[in-house]
């Protein structure tokens, strides 16, 4: 895929969660849904749950645009946390499937992108960037030692 189509699709799944976000704060209905005030109450969760919900939708949908594989596995595994909560609250609560295909939908699309910003090592996530590590190749210059023309070694 080429890079281009990549940012277009990072920056497309980062607004539909930015506006999920926003539509967990929102206070009364939305143009898409009732109050999510409301689903919490009606699917057994406490009304702030929607506020940590949407919190944790809006971090993950701000660390998808940044262009680093580290925090785009981040946000897209925070994701897979949030989506995976919201998949077992549809099945749960049997909510109809027209009314609950997106978040499995999600689900999978983020695991894809998880997949596909997987660190090389766990220990790369907890790096500052630009440090080098003991895995770091150096440059040709930096591994050649300079002659002398005296003859000795």
């Amino acid at each position: 895929m080429s890079k281009r189509l990549m940012t277009g699709l990072y920056w497309f799944l980062a607004l539909e969660f930015t506006l999920g976000a926003v539509t967990k704060f929102w206070p009364g209905d939305t143009v898409f849904s009732s109050a999510y005030s409301t689903k919490f109450a009606d699917w057994g969760y406490p009304p702030w749950m929607r506020f940590a919900v949407g919190a944790l939708e809006g971090v993950a949908a701000f660390l998808l645009v940044i262009p680093d594989r580290r925090t785009r596995f981040l946000g897209a595994t925070t994701l897979m946390f949030v989506l995976t909560g919201a998949v077992t609250t549809h099945i749960v609560n049997h909510d109809p499937a027209i009314e609950s295909w997106a978040a499995p939908t999600h689900l999978f699309i983020m695991g894809v992108l998880a997949l596909a910003n997987w660190p090389a090592d766990w220990r790369d996530l907890l790096r500052t960037p630009g440090v080098p590590t003991p895995r770091t190749r150096r440059t040709r210059h930096e591994t050649t030692r300079p002659r002398h023309s005296t003859g000795n070694p």
